[in-house]
């Protein structure tokens, strides 16, 4: 007889484990089909609005030798002006070249990443100035914290990528910071990762890290394969600014990935409609992955979609909003559209981890799967719209990328799992607790969580009544103490180091920004 509701259950005996459980690693890839909000025709008049952006308002192009390429491939420019006029003719033949299927390639090949159609990878939080947990509440983000978060983010199988500085280390000065922290990267982890293009020498740094990384003994030997990448974010309304360019050049010269990224908000940098908003991203991303073609015909790139809208109110960017998440579906729309690999993000606008910073994903990661993103850049640890990195963010966004790569596993339907002899065995008024069909699957038959708690109220009571946040609290301290560096040579780690001290002392780069 079922226990009536309410009534009060009988306690059972909990038992604490310190092991933590979670799904292998495995790069997602999703047998369903994207889901397409716009029809063809409608696709067709966002692109054709996007070339007309570039062909009738043009792009400044803040870098004389971009410009420069430009021209010479048939873009129209002015003397005096950075103003660059792009026909789509020319966009088209540049755009041919741009490799549809991209490997990323990890020091360790059992981490690469696969970025062709279908399949998805989730990265960390990335670039976010602050830090939090409920220990020590919001901080500036500094270089202990940044290695945590890297530790935690490599012993986790669901985060497949570092999408940038986990927080950024400001406790490091500018000009060497790239030096430390592509290091760390290199050595605390074994997964792809990305380095900023802030300039050609910050980019030629982070290349010849990872060169070494990698074993590679000459360029040539690197440039065989994609081992790193950078987002390019184009400085909306239609501007690509010179510092980003010239990492983005150097990238595309060492046939490394760009995935370029626009960063067009609704109703501020670019216009209030969705639609006109995706048209701005279009052209832009499209500006930016011609000019790369131009530059290394054939290198890799990657098309970004970050569109979303503000709050009108304040002006403040909003993320895992209805509009957000039909850009992002959208977006990646327009990337099959041009045959390139799409970016999205799991972002959120909330000052805690609260209910709003998990709906808000969750609105983020459902779009950016069912568009069929294939990298998920911030997928785990972002707040306060990019402001703040949470290390008990990072946990709860790794239960739902969890929960979401079972949910993209369709059930197996043969005779055995159709389990017609145990509805036999136990036919009407039975249980199916006992039966032999039960019995040999009941360990691996259901999603098994790293947060969620299914014990009913008395024992979540008798255990400290602790919330998922609570919990997250736990779980991220624990992996970080039980965390073991993947293998590196010593050699390399030796050459890693004698690296980052002589270009310590040489000053690092010669700008502060």
């Amino acid at each position: 007889m079922m226990q009536r509701s309410g009534r009060k259950r009988n306690k059972r005996p909990h038992v604490a484990s310190s092991a933590f459980q979670q799904l292998a690693w495995s790069q997602v890839r999703t047998p369903y089909q994207p889901v397409e909000i716009l029809d063809e025709g409608q696709i067709d008049a966002i692109c054709d609005t996007a070339y007309r952006i570039l062909e009738e308002v043009g792009i400044d192009i803040l870098h004389a030798e971009a410009k420069e390429t430009f021209h010479k491939a048939g873009a129209k420019t002015e003397v005096g002006s950075d103003r660059v006029f792009i026909d789509r003719d020319l966009i088209k033949e540049a755009m041919s070249h741009a490799p549809s299927d991209v490997i990323l390639h990890a020091r360790n090949p059992a981490h690469n990443l696969n970025l062709s159609p279908g399949h998805i990878s989730f990265g960390s939080v990335a670039s976010a100035p602050n830090v939090s947990d409920i220990e020590r509440g919001r901080r500036p983000g500094n270089q202990e914290d940044y290695r945590n978060l890297l530790k935690l983010c490599q012993s986790l199988n669901i985060v497949h990528f570092i999408a940038g500085y986990p927080v950024e280390p400001v406790d490091i000065l500018p000009r060497i910071r790239h030096l430390e922290c592509i290091a760390d990267m290199a050595l605390l982890t074994d997964k792809v990762y990305h380095a900023y293009a802030l300039g050609k020498e910050r980019i030629t740094d982070a290349l010849e890290i990872t060169r070494i990384a990698h074993g590679c003994k000459s360029w040539d030997d690197f440039k065989q394969k994609t081992r790193l990448f950078t987002i390019i974010n184009t400085s909306s309304p239609l501007r690509l600014d010179g510092v980003m360019i010239d990492g983005a050049m150097e990238m595309a010269r060492h046939n490394q990935l760009c995935v370029i990224t626009p960063f067009t908000l609704s109703g501020a940098m670019a216009p209030i409609t969705v639609a006109g908003a995706l048209a701005q991203q279009h052209a832009e991303a499209l500006a930016g992955m011609t000019l790369l073609q131009l530059v290394a015909p054939g290198c890799p790139v990657a098309y970004g979609g970050f569109t979303s809208n503000v709050d009108m109110k304040s002006g403040s960017p909003a993320f895992g909003t209805p509009e957000n998440a039909q850009a992002a579906m959208i977006g990646g729309q327009l990337a099959r559209r041009i045959g390139v690999p799409y970016r999205s993000s799991n972002a959120n606008a909330s000052n805690c981890v609260d209910a709003q910073a998990t709906y808000e994903s969750q609105m983020s990661i459902w779009s950016a799967v069912m568009g069929q993103a294939n990298m998920l850049m911030h997928g785990a640890g972002w707040i306060e719209g990019g402001l703040c990195a949470s290390f008990e963010k990072v946990i709860i966004d790794a239960e739902m990328l969890q929960m979401m790569t079972k949910f993209l596993q369709p059930p197996e339907i043969t005779e055995s799992s159709l389990g017609l002899d145990a509805v036999k065995d136990v036919g009407p008024g039975g249980h199916f607790f006992g039966t032999p069909h039960t019995l040999e699957r009941y360990e691996t038959a259901f999603y098994s969580p790293i947060l969620s708690d299914w014990n009913n109220f008395e024992n979540w009571e008798e255990n400290g009544s602790k919330t998922a946040t609570e919990r997250a609290h736990s779980i991220y301290k624990n992996i970080i103490n039980d965390y073991q560096p993947p293998d590196l040579d010593i050699s390399k780690k030796d050459e890693i180091a004698d690296f980052v001290a002589r270009r310590t002392a040489e000053g690092g780069v010669s700008g502060d920004f």
